[in-house]
């Protein structure tokens, strides 16, 4: 009796090899991974979801042009190209800046999501987006939308309270929350091991190196946050692990949703309280 040949496809949700007539797939547990409308959907998200790195950049971009609208002296010509078009550190303020100054003075403590989002001058927002183009999609891919969602956003929020807790008065910049992806690969590099993981993991190591060659060289690097979002991201990739290792689960996606409606909420509050006062 002849025997049905069975066809081979990739998870629509975890991505790995499976048989099409799986009644789940035996990685993630997906029920009736095979089935067409399901697949369909699922694929539709996982597109929308590697956007994430892009929408990000944008998301940067968007309030550096709004913190340079609301700043008019940021317009005028300047000799230093580390200061040239720089908003004003009012427009700063009021968009989210963090640090001893918003927080302590005035209970700012929303400010250490919204000051990840927020750049100080033309290079300063142009390495951290192209830091961020680079690796951002790696970890996206090896650790999965939320996961990457809550490194991204949490790594941010702990460089910036270390960076409060040592003092710093006023700080911004996306570079917390970037040096969060390097440490989480860090980990992935490190764990996974073999050739592929250790060249990983040196590529990483020589971010940190650059990293700390930079800070040591350029005045008013915020260190500390660096070193937070860092360690963070370590930590964070230990303890959520990777795609390799383990799936995404429901309280991923759960911590990842609270910090994407807590972003967005406090993103609009911000742009809502300048316009106010500059409009």
């Amino acid at each position: 009796m002849p025997t049905r040949e069975k066809k081979s496809m990739l998870c629509p949700n975890c991505r790995k090899l499976i048989s099409s007539d799986e009644p789940a797939c035996p990685y993630c547990n997906l029920s009736k991974p095979g089935s067409p409308l399901k697949a369909h959907f699922l694929s539709r998200i996982s597109a929308a979801s590697m956007n994430a790195v892009k929408l990000i950049i944008y998301v940067n971009c968007a309030l550096y042009l709004l913190s340079i609208i609301s700043s008019p002296s940021a317009l005028g010509l300047s000799a230093n190209p580390l200061t040239f078009l720089s908003p004003s550190d009012r427009s700063l303020f009021l968009l989210g800046a963090t640090g001893t100054i918003p927080i302590a003075g005035y209970g700012r403590w929303w400010t250490l999501i919204s000051a990840s989002f927020l750049h100080g001058g033309i290079l300063h927002i142009f390495f951290n987006m192209a830091a961020l183009g680079q690796l951002g999609p790696f970890v996206l891919r090896e650790f999965g939308f939320n996961r990457f969602v809550i490194i991204y956003v949490l790594t941010g929020v702990a460089g910036f309270l270390i960076s409060y807790l040592a003092g710093i008065p006023f700080t911004i910049g996306a570079s917390a929350s970037i040096c969060g992806l390097i440490g989480a690969i860090i980990y992935y590099g490190k764990s996974r091991g073999g050739f592929y993981g250790e060249a990983i993991y040196r590529q990483a190591m020589g971010w940190v190196i650059g990293l700390v060659i930079f800070g040591l060289l350029v005045p008013g690097i915020n260190n500390w946050a660096h070193g937070g979002g860092l360690i963070s991201g370590i930590t964070l990739g230990f303890l959520m692990s990777y795609n390799e290792l383990k799936s995404e689960t429901f309280p991923h996606r759960v911590l990842a949703a609270v910090c994407i409606l807590s972003t967005a909420i406090i993103l609009l509050w911000a742009v809502l309280q300048a316009m106010y006062y500059f409009f």
